[in-house]
């Protein structure tokens, strides 16, 4: 791994975004059918559950899982840490992250705070790469989210995680290496309260807030990255200098899936709450219509899109650009995605056939990590990893 970093603005690099400029979709392809169940060379692997016990006291509630991952998490912060040297050789970057930000934890709210420090004691990792690691979801990620109703009424959310744009382009295997370096690390979750489950979640290990989830018979819910110029990186040092009236995105979604009673009660939480982030939260409910996606800036939500069968919106769909504006050219997953559950239909639409919408480059790319496929009765959740064989778009 070592000199990745220097690879960040490679010649390769530079060539794939001069074709995805000049050619409208270089990497598209038809819509995908019959990929599910997951097989060939776009299916990565199954992924592995752990019960994460909220009886226990929250600094002890990560130790198994740190036990069979801190290796898999070391390398990740590692390669965090050399895009840090990349930028910064003086080695003062990560000298501020293992000092200075690790006495913030203290600032964070309970339980994360007293959560951040356990996984940072079992794992062996030094706390302020620990807090550095839980910040990256909030500033580096690119999604697609859907949420759909069939003929029957019967509510499907599902979603892929793309994750490490810009984040060191590894020439020789033609892939991101932090997405590459992530997919060991992902982990189905279930958290109980006296051995029974509060709610199911698909996660990175050491991370603490939620990216997808479900709360058994009431709602379903993941989260995207909104950019911003008021984005991530004012928040979190607004943070930094000592203004806390905003809630990390990923400690919201953790809060609304432990907490919330309803599918609206989730909603207005997921509205109203102050963010250090601009998002989109993707929320389904149990009944008819319960489907929205949420446009938030820091402060307000902008735009609620609500599931309106009666008006043939029988599907959501988010990426990671406002509904109302065009997506960047270079990065249409919107377009294809909405063309293959048009081309599905409503009478079709199911959890394997939105396997095949997320199935279909470029809404499958390089940067996917994987896909979660969620259905709110009886907190019903599938995830497995993914691969994007060449010719494949790099986001």
């Amino acid at each position: 791994m070592a000199g990745w970093g220097r690879e960040l603005l490679s010649p390769a690099a530079l060539l794939i975004v001069a074709q995805l400029v000049w050619a409208p979709d270089p990497y598209g392809e038809e819509c995908r059918s019959k990929t599910y169940p997951p097989s060939g060379p776009t299916f990565k692997g199954n992924v592995p559950t752990y019960v994460i016990n909220l009886d226990l006291p929250p600094s002890k509630r990560w130790d198994n899982l740190m036990h069979d991952k801190k290796t898999e998490l070391k390398t990740v912060v590692q390669n965090i840490k050399d895009i840090a040297n990349t930028f910064f050789p003086s080695g003062k970057v990560v000298d501020i992250v293992d000092n200075k930000i690790a006495r913030l934890t203290a600032t964070l709210p309970y339980p994360f705070n007293e959560e951040l420090q356990g996984i940072a004691n079992s794992s062996g990792i030094p706390l302020g790469e620990i807090v550095i690691f839980n910040i990256f979801y909030e500033i580096f990620t690119v999604c697609t989210s859907i949420v759909a109703e069939d003929k029957t009424g019967k509510l499907y959310h599902a979603r892929n995680l793309d994750f490490g744009l810009f984040l060191g382009w590894d020439v020789k295997n033609n892939s991101w290496t932090l997405t590459r370096e992530l997919k060991p690390l992902v982990v189905n979750l279930d958290f109980q309260r006296n051995n029974k489950t509060v709610f199911k979640s698909t996660n990175f290990a050491g991370y603490i807030g939620m990216v997808s989830g479900v709360k058994p018979d009431l709602f379903t819910l993941t989260m995207n990255e909104r950019f911003s110029l008021d984005g991530g990186y004012v928040g979190i040092f607004e943070w930094f200098l000592g203004r806390r009236d905003g809630m990390w995105m990923g400690f919201l979604t953790r809060t609304v899936l432990e907490n919330a009673t309803s599918y609206q009660d989730a909603k207005d939480k997921l509205a109203k709450t102050r963010l250090l982030a601009p998002a989109y939260f993707i929320l389904g409910g149990k009944n008819s219509g319960e489907g929205c996606v949420i446009t938030r800036s820091r402060t307000a939500s902008l735009d609620i899109w609500d599931l309106d069968i009666k008006k043939g919106t029988w599907y959501v769909l988010e990426t990671n650009y406002d509904r109302w504006k065009p997506p960047l050219i270079l990065d249409n997953r919107r377009t294809p995605a909405m063309k293959c559950l048009n081309q599905t239909m409503q009478e079709n639409i199911s959890l394997p056939t939105i396997y095949d919408v997320l199935s279909t480059k470029p809404v499958l790319n390089k940067l996917t990590v994987c896909t979660t496929l969620m259905e709110v009765y009886n907190g019903h959740t599938e995830t497995y990893l993914r691969e994007c064989p060449d010719p494949c778009s790099p986001w």
